[in-house]
């Protein structure tokens, strides 16, 4: 996402979340009459901390100083990252030894809470409406969310990631999928998830939290392949310089 109304969306810790409701049913949802609840947040362990209209995660300083440089070797990795070096960017799939740190060039539906056992909070989505059996989570997106390239985040990007992943991703990313039935672009700003019946209590968590893929990006290039391609990412960082088996720089999106 980028543009100037990006700041507030993708600061991650420190954005406003839009919902509806009051906490319920350890979800923080608003009852209707059907028996659906929308929500600004997603726990799997109770009420939410934060209401709807929170502005910033208690932890963060929204006045702390902004710009400068620092440099770390990774204290965790994520699937097919390396502790010890990087041939590829794409850290999604089995294949190659990706950069540490490329998670946080993509936005996600939703992002987690830091000091919350396992609450998500709307990010590139700005509520979800849970159907009454929990099988089906309605997604509203933002209408700021964008990549960096300045297109706009669509359902249908959405539906494209969450297929492409349960499809083609990384076998851990497989497995923790394989609740998820399916997700469907139901218009250009609204994105239906289906689960699976019995499903574990964190799935919905788990794909709230994937990233977000262009796939207009992908209709031209195999997601599968190990790549030192920049890709198009969405999420509050872009990569700037690499040196494969070396180091990589993340430049924060303003």
């Amino acid at each position: 996402m980028t543009g100037p109304d990006r700041r507030s969306v993708l600061k991650l810790a420190a954005s406003a979340v839009a919902a509806w409701g009051a906490a319920s049913l350890g979800l923080g949802q608003a009852a209707s009459a059907a028996g659906e609840r929308e929500t600004h947040g997603i726990s799997a362990f109770g009420d939410l901390k934060y209401p709807a209209d929170f502005a910033h995660f208690d932890y963060v300083n929204p006045k702390a100083p902004k710009g400068g440089l620092f440099s770390q070797i990774g204290s965790t990795r994520q699937f097919n990252q390396s502790f010890l070096t990087f041939n590829s960017l794409n850290s999604y799939i089995l294949r190659g030894d990706a950069a540490q740190g490329m998670e946080l060039t993509f936005a996600s539906l939703m992002t987690r809470a830091a000091d919350e056992p396992d609450a998500m909070y709307g990010l590139a989505a700005k509520s979800v409406r849970i159907s009454a059996d929990g099988l089906t989570y309605t997604f509203q997106l933002r209408p700021e969310a964008r990549f960096h390239d300045g297109t706009r985040i669509t359902a249908r990007d959405i539906a494209f990631s969450l297929t492409i992943l349960k499809q083609k991703g990384h076998p851990i990313i497989q497995q923790l999928m394989r609740d998820c039935a399916g997700a469907e672009a139901k218009d250009e700003t609204t994105v239906v998830v289906r689960f699976r019946e019995k499903r574990g209590r964190d799935v919905p968590l788990f794909v709230a939290g994937l990233p977000i893929f262009s796939k207009a990006y992908y209709t031209t290039r195999p997601f599968e392949e190990s790549t030192l391609e920049i890709p198009l990412g969405s999420g509050p960082y872009k990569v700037g310089r690499f040196e494969p088996a070396g180091d990589i720089t993340l430049h924060g999106e303003q």
